[in-house]
């Protein structure tokens, strides 16, 4: 748990941003503190989960002056913090995590310790052995080999994740509606197929080792059975360590009997989550740990789609299709602004080459319509993601979409290029505040996107020249307006508001 793109929601990560690790464990637990000094271990419960359990958390800190440093235990995890004191105010961060806001501030009063965790109070006292968390067995990771390929997501898988809009709000009922508005919406039509829970619907082991749903989900076979009817396919949950990153119980020690029950049930995905397995493995096991579910999901028979969600870490485009993966997260987790999905998309330049049909660079799922970018913004999302070759994984509400976003989500042209069965991922020029992605087509025509990633209109110019085409532009259409455009003495020019988006695709002789 010590690597450099730790996001907000792996290991004890943020809660606010989205997905709910170290967040959810983190509220649970407190900081520091003695009369004169925040030496020594300090327990905290949190809130009761869905499935009955409650989230718990044992801090441990050593002061030097007015530096902090320790270790947070809590369900699964075991993370190292660093902070600093001023009298009896305390400021903690996570080692590791790429966030310059502390996770944790509070103050001691009384001998306890009154803190705040990305945004829930809590209450931590002195703690004794019977608040202790210990962490599972160490189960050696298998030896490698190739697992073999699945034979699925020919092209980006297309359809919808609950986690960004709901998070651990998400039931059986929201899934159905979420299914019917698929449909009615268009959205299924327009090729989103897969329905996709994310964290919180796990439920507690039993006496055999078998983890059912909790009561949000009473009958998740039922609940696929309904997705399947709709003509949608429908995909779950999980990760490779003992927790996921909400807390809940994930697959360690239990990964053959997991993919078997998701199979029972009809499931068709698999977001595999590393989060925990950060506190039992370095990241130089995540290809053997992540072989492992591999082998387990083809040994059930079933097609299930294989989502490697790892953060980037390690290479994992270099061995993510040697595991049976389909897509794999090259990036921390996205949020509905302008600079987190930038960053999200230009962390794919170096990855481009490991693209193709079976198995895709994954920079996370889609903001659009949420609330928090412009419409320009959102354009410029869906055209990114499309020429990026990226998963197309909508996170917002299907049922009350408005005619922008659903001209947005549902842009046939764009949706063409993103799933064009070549599977070649643009790569960017960039030329002061405007970049430049190019697509290789199957049909040998181009998609090319000019981005404006300044704070004003810009003009946006296409030199034919530099599309490598082996003939002479004979049609332009911009996919935005939907109408034919004319390359006038080899160029294309139009102006691009600020972090808007120009896409056209362009046929040759």
């Amino acid at each position: 748990m010590v690597n450099e793109e730790r996001t907000e929601r792996m290991g004890p990560v943020t809660w606010a941003a989205g997905i709910l690790c170290l967040a959810v464990c983190m509220a649970v637990f407190l900081a520091p503190a003695h009369a004169q000094s925040l030496n020594g271990r300090w327990a905290a419960t949190g809130k009761t989960m869905e499935n009955g359990e409650q989230q718990k958390a044992v801090l441990e800190l050593k002061q030097d002056g007015d530096k902090l440093s320790g270790t947070l235990h809590s369900l699964g995890f075991a993370n190292e913090v660093t902070g600093k004191a001023t009298g009896a105010h305390f400021e903690l961060w996570g080692v590791g995590w790429n966030d310059p806001k502390p996770f944790l501030t509070g103050d001691l009063l009384n001998g306890e310790l009154h803190a705040t965790v990305w945004g829930d109070q809590i209450v931590a006292r002195k703690a004794s052995a019977a608040d202790d968390i210990p962490l599972p067995a160490y189960i050696e990771p298998p030896a490698l080999h190739k697992v073999k390929s699945n034979g699925l997501a020919a092209t980006p898988p297309m359809g919808w994740n609950s986690w960004n809009l709901f998070a651990e709000k998400v039931d059986d009922r929201t899934v159905r509606t979420m299914a019917d508005a698929m449909v009615s919406s268009g959205m299924r039509d327009a090729g989103y197929i897969y329905v996709n829970i994310d964290d919180t619907w796990e439920g507690v082991r039993d006496a055999q080792g078998n983890l059912p749903p909790n009561h949000k989900f009473p009958d998740m076979k039922a609940l696929a059975d309904y997705v399947h009817s709709k003509g949608l396919k429908l995909g779950i949950y999980s990760g490779p360590g003992p927790r996921t990153c909400g807390s809940y119980p994930a697959s360690y020690g239990h990964e053959a009997q997991d993919a078997k029950m998701w199979a029972s049930w009809g499931i068709d995905y698999l977001k595999y989550d590393w989060c925990s397995a950060g506190s039992i493995y370095k990241n130089d096991a995540l290809q053997p740990i992540y072989q492992k579910m591999g082998d387990a999901l083809a040994e059930t028979g079933r097609p299930i789609v294989y989502s490697l969600c790892e953060y980037g870490m390690g290479s994992v485009e270099k061995w993510g299709a040697d595991v049976s993966g389909n897509l794999w997260r090259t990036t921390g987790d996205i949020r509905d602004a302008w600079d987190s999905m930038i960053d999200n998309i230009e962390k794919q330049v170096p990855t481009a080459p490991y693209a193709g049909p079976g198995h895709w660079n994954d920079p996370d799922m889609l903001e659009i319509g949420n609330g928090h970018m412009s419409d320009d913004e959102y354009r410029t999302h869906m055209s990114l993601w499309a020429l990026s070759a990226a998963p197309l994984l909508a996170g917002n509400d299907i049922r009350t979409m408005t005619p922008v976003t659903r001209s947005i989500l549902m842009n046939r042209e764009v949706i063409s290029i993103d799933q064009d069965p070549l599977g070649k991922q643009a790569s960017p020029v960039k030329n002061g505040d405007l970049e430049t992605w190019i697509k290789p087509l199957a049909d040998g025509s181009v998609a090319v996107g000019v981005v404006n990633l300044g704070g004003a209109a810009a003009q946006g110019t296409i030199h034919a020249s530099d599309l490598h085409l082996a003939n002479a532009v004979t049609r332009a259409r911009d996919l935005w307006s939907h109408k034919e455009v004319k390359f006038v003495n080899g160029a294309y020019a139009a102006p691009v508001p600020s972090h808007g988006v120009l896409l056209l695709r362009i046929w040759a002789k």
